[in-house]
């Protein structure tokens, strides 16, 4: 059972993972122990809610496939058990991301001070502009 809230968890069935070879530097290790994680998680067949099943989908994240699958690899850590709990915890973040809602933004006017301030300061810089120029005799 992986918990993303409250009241939202996964089952582990939902998710499956698949131990390869991991990509880079590694010499014999690399060569020879399929330590990386492929996890794939098809978002519409899941038991997500709603709510967060649109999120994702909307979200314009490149391990989404147009399919609704979400497919991580991870392959930081040596071992495959590291690994796998990183693949694990991308997949909760991911979630956790779609899941909240950002505040609805409120435009705003510069007030009447800050707009005095930035006129004085205009005014200032272009004093010492005009100082630059040529003296005339």
């Amino acid at each position: 059972m992986i918990r993303i809230s409250h009241n939202v968890s996964l089952d582990d069935e939902e998710i499956s993972i698949t131990f390869i070879r991991a990509q880079g530097a590694g010499g014999q290790n690399v060569n020879k122990v399929s330590s990386a994680v492929h996890l794939r998680f098809d978002v519409r067949a899941s038991s997500l809610p709603d709510f967060y099943k649109e999120r994702l989908l909307k979200l314009r994240d490149q391990r989404i496939t147009r399919d609704g699958i979400i497919i991580i690899k991870a392959q930081r850590y040596r071992t495959q058990e590291k690994n796998r709990e990183d693949a694990l915890q991308r997949l909760v973040e991911l979630i956790q991301k779609a899941g909240t809602v950002q505040k609805k933004r409120r435009p705003t006017k510069p007030t009447r001070a800050s707009r005095a301030r930035r006129m004085d300061k205009k005014n200032q810089r272009g004093q010492v502009k005009s100082l630059r120029g040529q003296i005339k005799y």
